[in-house]
């Protein structure tokens, strides 16, 4: 097996890789930057240009699925320009893929497996999401995932098989959300948002790349739901990363109104509810390593602590 892998260098992508390697999996990676190809040992990097439809087609050479990861962060300010490049990220990324596998014209590329995200499903309190709901948020992250996947569909035209995996908020000692969210709480300025009773579906880093791979290994198709079996609300992920890290929360909940002041529109996401089901995932044969929020917390500081640590322990 080899993988092509689009967004190699980034959060998940890392995560993937290194799981890649321990599976002696060949990987193959496209960038945007010349100083990129070769700065993961052991795989080959080629150049490509979203924006512009331009990629090398030798990235093709030998591989058999491709994972897609490409996408600038929503956690930037919506600015009118920024949704234009939130958009435009995913659907070139995906169209400059189609493009280079139909010029390539190669024969043994049979599945993509490509990032989407939980965002698509409506605010709700009291719903819980299974990949069967047609209901698309009318916001603004709504529309960008669901024109996401249909430009992902387009792949199957091409003979692959398609599987797009709804990602939670990912918790990871190397970054991302979980990474700002335990700022404030470490110096002891932590405190849920608004009500803190919006749902958050949450996913450790580990179980993503896993599940990434099952899907490319068997071959999946449809929308699978990248979330833990046990979703918890932000007032409960709050006190758990304060526990975890044993810090106190004595401030009042934030409220929804100063950091829509802050952050504009991308406030949005702090306080949007989702409460999502991983049940297809597993019914397909995935088995999560960390299903609930305080063994999967403890494990993402533990790496913490040992990667700022001045004698590292080694296993």
């Amino acid at each position: 097996m080899k993988i092509l892998i689009t967004g190699a260098t980034g959060l998940v992508g890392t995560e993937i890789v290194a799981l890649c390697k321990k599976q002696h999996i060949a990987v193959h990676y496209l960038t945007t930057r010349k100083k990129k190809i070769g700065s993961i040992a052991g795989c080959r990097g080629f150049l490509w240009n979203p924006s512009k439809g331009e990629i090398d087609i030798q990235c093709f050479e030998g591989v058999t699925v491709i994972i897609n990861l490409a996408g600038a962060s929503i956690a930037k300010r919506w600015t009118k320009a920024y949704k234009k490049t939130i958009l435009a990220s995913r659907i070139d990324s995906l169209k400059t893929l189609r493009k280079g596998l139909k010029e390539s014209n190669v024969a043994g590329v049979n599945a993509l497996v490509t990032a989407s995200a939980i965002g698509i499903y409506p605010n709700s309190y009291a719903n819980f999401y299974d990949e069967s709901n047609q209901d698309i948020d009318p916001s603004f992250l709504g529309e960008v995932v669901a024109a996401w996947e249909v430009e992902a569909s387009h792949f199957a035209n091409l003979g692959l098989a398609v599987a797009k995996i709804r990602i939670g908020l990912v918790l990871s000692a190397f970054g991302g959300a979980l990474t700002e969210m335990t700022k404030p709480i470490k110096n002891y300025m932590g405190a849920a948002f608004g009500t803190g009773k919006q749902w958050q579906s949450w996913i450790h880093i580990h179980d993503l790349a896993k599940i990434f791979l099952f899907a490319a290994k068997q071959n999946l198709e449809g929308v699978y739901n990248g979330v833990s079996p046990n979703p918890v609300t932000n007032r409960k992920l709050t006190k758990a990363i304060a526990n975890s890290i044993n810090k106190p929360l004595f401030l009042p909940n934030i409220p929804k109104v100063m950091m829509k002041a802050i952050l504009g529109e991308m406030a949005y996401i702090l306080f949007a509810s989702q409460r999502v089901s991983s049940k297809k995932i597993e019914e397909a044969g995935y088995v999560f390593t960390y299903s609930t929020i305080e063994p999967a917390l403890t494990q993402v500081y533990w790496s913490m602590e040992k990667e700022n640590s001045p004698n590292p322990i080694v296993n």
